[in-house]
């Protein structure tokens, strides 16, 4: 080989490391991809979030017996919130927002004490509490990391599995629609589409390509409607005509918001627990994208979930946190652009502009919602389960999961328990996911806050005591620690002589 060969070899073999870099460095967080590649990419997170999106305001809304237009006028709501407070959470505002690809959702974790607020006090204190919440959380954004031990994954693993056994009765309520006093049970049609919907959820999981199988529960609504179309008397549409094809949503729609403490009391309970997911989602996506958070961006993060849940209050919708299956989904695509994100986030304002699109999605059939809510939930109470596994189950570990539930439950077997209790009782313990929250919070500053002295700590477990691991993953390498946990850095042992 001559020595222009091997030059001309050198030149190749340089051309593709800088095509390879070059590739690179088109995939990274702050990079744009063409818009033929952002829109669809921003459409599959829309997809994969929007079944557990408009369920909130479905659930809340029927539980206080709002009509068609309301449940769809909230659900507009929702939708334009969201993508809202997604655009903030991606690309950032001064000191608002991770700047990562993170999607933002209404969380399911404050369904409970919403509907024990809103049937005691009205909607608007609903709002009240939200916008109260809202603001607590980006005032103790920056000290949160002083509250983050308070919820290792023993508590928060418990909540989570507390939230999705708690719902498992609204779905069962949808399967119950059209029963009577007379007949008190679930009519066999409603049994079999709950199901049948179910099934088909299943088999999407088991046999369609990953990308697909992400949106398993949307597609599951989506065929499951399409079927009970052959049924006379199954699906009613009758108002999706009567909605216009554009609509501005008006802050205060339902009267201006009301403040009561209890309600508060309850609801920043809820902001605990959004802020402790949300650090782990940003944790997480970190990770994924290979751009770890420090604490400013944690805080900033921590911030813009505030922010959207403030303008959930004044919007007429609910808290905001990120979305646990969207950080998947980055993982899954392998796309590590916030962009992404931000596009997603256009696409979500504009269907909550589009009232014809709540009015459709209003119109489900309860009974396939039902069967969509019993996948939808229980992923809930799986994501709680798998949490707990990286907890040691110790004795204390066991009764504090034990006791949390079966607190929390009691609401939820026997509603009219506390019904002797005063009012601000009822509001956050009629609530078995704040009631739970309580619990599990004070059981694990009671059973696990011992100390740990030095001979002690090379059997120190992340997931001991009231120290979480959350905190623990943000001292990344790479970033040198973020300050939300003290950090000793060891000297290298010296090495034996040979």
């Amino acid at each position: 080989m001559t020595k222009t060969d091997d030059t001309a070899d050198l030149d190749e073999k340089a051309a593709k490391k800088a095509a390879r870099r070059e590739k690179a460095l088109a995939n990274d967080v702050d990079s744009i991809p063409p818009f033929a590649r952002l829109f669809p990419l921003g459409l599959q997170h829309v997809l994969a979030l929007y079944a557990g999106a408009v369920a909130v305001p479905l659930i809340v809304g029927g539980a206080l017996g709002y009509s068609a237009a309301d449940l769809a006028f909230l659900i507009s709501a929702d939708l334009f919130i969201a993508g809202i407070a997604t655009i903030v959470q991606s690309i950032g505002f001064w000191r608002f927002g991770v700047r990562l690809p993170l999607m933002q959702g209404v969380t399911f974790a404050a369904v409970g004490p919403m509907i024990a607020i809103g049937l005691e006090h009205g909607i608007t204190t609903i709002f009240g509490s939200v916008i109260a919440c809202g603001l607590f959380m980006i005032l103790i954004a920056p000290f949160f990391a002083q509250l983050l031990r308070f919820f290792p994954p023993i508590v928060t693993g418990t909540v989570i599995l507390i939230i999705g056994l708690s719902l498992m009765r609204v779905a069962a309520g949808w399967i119950m629609t059209g029963s009577t006093e007379e007949e008190p049970g679930a009519l066999p049609i409603n049994v079999a589409f709950a199901f049948g919907t179910l099934l088909f959820i299943v088999l999407i999981e088991r046999f369609a390509p990953a990308a697909l199988a992400r949106t398993s529960v949307l597609l599951g609504l989506v065929v499951g409607t399409i079927a009970a179309l052959f049924v006379p008397g199954m699906v009613d549409w009758s108002h999706v005509g009567d909605a216009a094809w554009f609509a501005i949503v008006t802050p205060f729609h339902f009267g201006l918001p009301t403040f009561e403490f209890a309600s508060i009391v309850s609801m920043i309970i809820v902001g605990l627990v959004i802020m402790t997911e949300t650090t782990g989602d940003m944790i997480a996506v970190g990770e994924i994208v290979e751009k770890p958070v420090d604490r400013k961006q944690l805080a900033d993060g921590l911030r813009a979930d505030g922010l959207g849940t403030v303008l959930g209050g004044i919007f007429n919708t609910f808290p905001y946190t990120a979305f646990a299956q969207n950080v998947g989904l980055v993982s899954l695509t392998g796309v590590k652009s916030r962009y992404v994100a931000t596009a997603a986030g256009v696409i979500l304002v504009v269907l909550g502009l589009i009232p014809k699109v709540s009015a459709i999605v209003e119109g489900v059939p309860r009974a396939v919602l039902g069967g969509a809510g019993i996948a939808l939930f229980g992923m809930v109470a799986a994501s709680g389960i798998r949490t707990l596994a990286k907890v040691k189950f110790d004795n204390r570990n066991v009764l504090i999961v034990a006791i949390s539930v079966g607190v929390a439950l009691l609401p939820t077997v026997t509603p009219t328990i506390y019904e002797q209790f005063p009012s601000w009782f009822q509001l956050i313990f009629d609530s078995g996911i704040s009631a739970g929250a309580i619990v599990a919070i004070l059981l694990n500053i009671l059973l696990n806050s011992r100390t740990k002295d030095a001979d002690d700590l090379a059997t120190f477990s992340a997931h001991d005591a009231i120290r979480g691991p959350a905190a623990a993953a943000l001292v990344h390498p790479e970033a040198q620690g973020t300050g939300l946990i003290d950090t000793v850095v060891l000297d290298p042992p010296e090495e034996k002589d040979k």
